[in-house]
């Protein structure tokens, strides 16, 4: 490949790094109303399991409908057993592990060891898959970690079993970010989102067979469930695998710390909850980590397309110019 050939590759890596941040921060902004839709889909009487089963089913049958009217190849072979794995236990358990926290530990105690996930994805994209980590991705995760705790704020109430499951629910999600992105290049994010969507509401299904249902008792319960099922998960969650394959798990999940920062933002416009001096200053945090990882990102990228750096191609895991699909 000639000069130019390298130099227009490098301006597509950059375009992929731009794309992949969008779509992870889109995706934590989406995933950041589900607390909001939560809380009015909670008052309409609709218990956790049936909320679950609910938000899983009809979003499968959305996407069911987007892969047969796009006319979406399903994945086939290792792919197609690793989202399987994904939705059935990935989802399926960090959202039984973090529900079970709930029960043992306050919300803001669950909320704070939920967010130690990207420092478990760091961890275990070294020790697993051998990816180097630079100063710069330590110090963004730092700087998202500590701006995860102050806007959580203070939570220290909980028992030692509430402590267990909320660790085990950043643990499970920390695996479920890792396998997704050992994906091939030819998944789709449709076409994955529907895969893990239908293998979550499965589990849900069989969950309901064994405790019953209770469905919201309201309109607006209704509607708070559709659109945790139709934004919260269809659109999250295919924002979220397109920006994986872009940025790798570790930058993938710097990027999605912006998501308390939107759910403490979407509670004091839609339900009047106070800000309080540390959470904007954990905000402020949490965002000013994401702006670092970016610049450095974007400047280490540039850097490439104009030839000063050679290409390797692990920089963007996942991700080729469109002209070679």
């Amino acid at each position: 490949m000639g000069s130019r050939g390298l130099v227009r590759a490098g301006r597509w890596r950059t375009l992929g790094y731009l794309m992949g941040q969008i779509f992870c921060i889109a995706s934590a902004l989406l995933f950041g109303a589900m607390a909001i839709l939560g809380r009015f889909a909670a008052r309409s009487g609709v218990d956790t399991s049936t909320l679950l089963l609910l938000r899983f089913s009809i979003a499968a049958v959305l996407l069911w409908g987007i892969v047969f009217a796009r006319r979406e190849r399903l994945p086939g072979g290792r792919d197609l057993l690793l989202l399987v794995g994904m939705g059935a236990l990935g989802y399926a358990g960090q959202a039984f592990a973090y529900f079970s926290a709930l029960e043992h530990a306050s919300a803001g105690l669950v909320a704070l060891l939920l967010y130690l996930h990207p420092v478990i994805v760091a961890v275990l994209a070294r020790a697993v898959l051998g990816q180097s980590l630079r100063p710069v991705h330590l110090a963004a995760i730092a700087l998202s970690v500590a701006g995860s705790v102050l806007t959580v704020g203070s939570a220290t109430d909980g028992t030692v079993r509430g402590v267990a499951y909320g660790l085990a629910a950043a643990t499970v999600y920390a695996v479920y970010i890792l396998t997704g992105s050992r994906l091939s290049k030819g998944a789709s994010p449709v076409a994955s989102t529907t895969v893990v969507v239908t293998a979550a509401a499965t589990v849900f299904t069989l969950v309901a067979v064994v405790r019953g249902v209770q469905l919201p008792g309201s309109a607006s319960g209704w509607a708070a469930v559709i659109a945790i099922a139709v934004v919260c998960t269809v659109g999250a969650v295919a924002l979220f695998l397109a920006g994986l394959a872009r940025l790798g798990p570790v930058r993938a999940t710097i990027y999605s710390t912006v998501e308390p920062v939107s759910t403490i933002l979407l509670a004091a416009a839609v339900l009047q909850e106070r800000v309080t001096p540390a959470r904007a200053v954990g905000a402020a945090l949490v965002l000013g980590g994401i702006i670092l990882l970016a610049r450095a990102d974007l400047e280490r990228e540039r850097a490439r397309a104009s030839g000063c750096m050679p290409s390797s191609p692990r920089s963007v895991p996942g991700y080729e110019p469109p002209t070679s699909r």
